[in-house]
């Protein structure tokens, strides 16, 4: 390579590099905006278990859901908005009966104190509709140490294949 490619090489990666930050932000702003439906709107939309658990914070049954042995190349979203939640690479079995991540996809859920147990537990809720998905725990796997336990109904899973 000579001079001047590399010159107008490195420009151009200079600034796409500069670019980048604001047109990353822009999409993300764009993917987060709040989804706001009434309960008839999002009864419509939901099934009856759905609604229980990703509107009113309910807890399927332990082993009841077929992504708890899901274990393709994929990404779980949101079943309330599709929003992206976690990617097949953050799921690991935890035995508990529920699908499990050691980690959740920055920015894309809000946690939150729960009490309904008596003891203070972590739920967290779909950043973009408020869909309840679950809890998290500090006895998951490393890197994190964390499980983000997963309500099945509250996801739903999109092959990798499907995704482009």
């Amino acid at each position: 390579m000579n001079r001047r490619a590399f010159i107008i090489q490195s420009g151009s990666l200079i600034g796409l590099l500069l670019a980048a930050p604001h047109l990353l932000a822009k999409v993300t702003e764009e993917s987060l905006q709040s989804i706001i439906k009434t309960d008839d709107e999002w009864k419509k939309i939901l099934t009856a278990e759905q609604y229980q658990i990703l509107r009113k914070e309910g807890t399927e049954r332990a082993f009841s859901s077929p992504l708890n042995k899901e274990y393709g190349k994929g990404t779980y979203v949101c079943a309330g908005c599709d929003l992206e939640l976690f990617t097949s690479e953050m799921k690991y079995d935890s035995g508990t009966g529920w699908p499990s991540f050691f980690e959740s996809i920055p920015e894309r859920v809000e946690t939150k104190l729960d009490f309904k147990m008596i003891l203070p537990r972590t739920e967290y809720h779909c950043v973009r509709c408020g869909g309840h998905q679950g809890h998290v725990f500090k006895d998951g796997p490393e890197p994190t140490g964390k499980r983000w336990c997963n309500n099945g109904l509250a996801l739903r899973f999109i092959p990798e294949k499907e995704l482009s």
